[in-house]
């Protein structure tokens, strides 16, 4: 026990960054039977329990978080000193990455990726979670690798890279009874609206340019996620504003039209966002490669 081992130090790492022993195994693809083996090694090594089986998941004790710093510099360093040597093959790659974006990129975005890695990367999965206030934490802490969407919270601090530029349409059904192929700005007034305010789709946009240019919206309903917006547009008669490249999918969905608004709203950044820790992973590179080639100018 006078020396360390690698691969428990590489344990030690991911279930501080998941809280589960079994992500960690998982993401190191090793048996957890072999992840355990090592906490338990660590456990003796450094005389502490290290991690507490907590409802949140494995919680690191105050040992655990004075030590973690230093563990992170030696396993940063060592990989630094691999240099070209560490790379990541996506064809023969088993990792799982966890990417935090809205349910808007999940209609529009993750069918595209999750197709492409079926073909380059048949041993790569994805897992989603929907961007809160917490995402920027998480990324932080390895628990999220990527961020997708409007996140101007990160815009300091984290790496980004611009996909693509976005803007709004209005959506009505297709046989709305006082709106044609064109949308009047007293029209927009005069009716009904859904609202849909969910973090990371720019919706603070609409909100502030609305109240600015000091038009009426009268707001009937208010929904947490666009999942089921198209099928309440295409059977009220309900207008709601969307992303545009939303809009388009929803079109193809449920008995929807596009119209472009009477009033001009700005455009916003769609972005990927990565915590400098992971910005020198050859994994999280070649994922955000891979994303911006699919997605750069969609």
């Amino acid at each position: 026990m006078s020396k360390l081992d690698l691969e428990w130090l590489a344990v030690f790492d991911e279930v501080y960054k998941t809280g589960n022993v079994s992500k960690a195994a998982e993401r190191l693809g090793m048996a957890q039977a072999a992840a355990s083996t090592a906490l338990n090694k660590l456990r003796a090594h450094f005389d502490d329990r290290l991690f507490t089986r907590t409802a949140q998941g494995m919680q690191p004790t105050p040992h655990a978080e004075r030590i973690y710093p230093n563990l992170r510099e030696v396993l940063a360093q060592l990989a630094q000193a691999q240099g070209n040597r560490s790379s990541f093959e996506p064809a023969e790659a088993q990792r799982r990455f966890r990417i935090c974006m809205t349910d808007i990129s999940e209609v529009v975005l993750l069918p595209g990726l999750l197709d492409h890695l079926r073909h380059v990367a048949p041993g790569v999965h994805i897992e989603t979670e929907i961007i809160s206030t917490n995402s920027g934490r998480r990324l932080q802490d390895g628990e999220v690798d990527l961020a997708v969407g409007f996140m101007p919270q990160l815009d300091a601090g984290f790496y980004q890279q611009t996909l693509f530029m976005q803007n709004f349409v209005c959506l009505a059904a297709q046989n709305h009874p006082r709106i044609g192929a064109r949308l009047a700005r007293k029209r927009f007034e005069a009716e009904a609206h859904a609202v849909v305010s969910t973090s990371g789709t720019g919706h603070a946009i609409v909100d502030t340019t609305i109240a600015r240019l000091g038009l009426k919206r009268d707001v009937v309903v208010r929904l947490s996620s666009f999942l089921s917006v198209a099928r309440i547009v295409a059977h009220t008669e309900l207008l709601v504003v969307v992303p545009r490249i939303l809009g388009k999918v929803l079109a193809t969905q449920e008995p929807v039209k596009l119209l472009e608004l009477p009033f001009a709203l700005p455009d916003y950044a769609v972005k990927q966002h990565w915590h400098e820790r992971f910005h020198a992973d050859p994994g999280n590179a070649w994922l955000r490669r891979t994303l911006a080639q699919l997605f750069s100018g969609s």
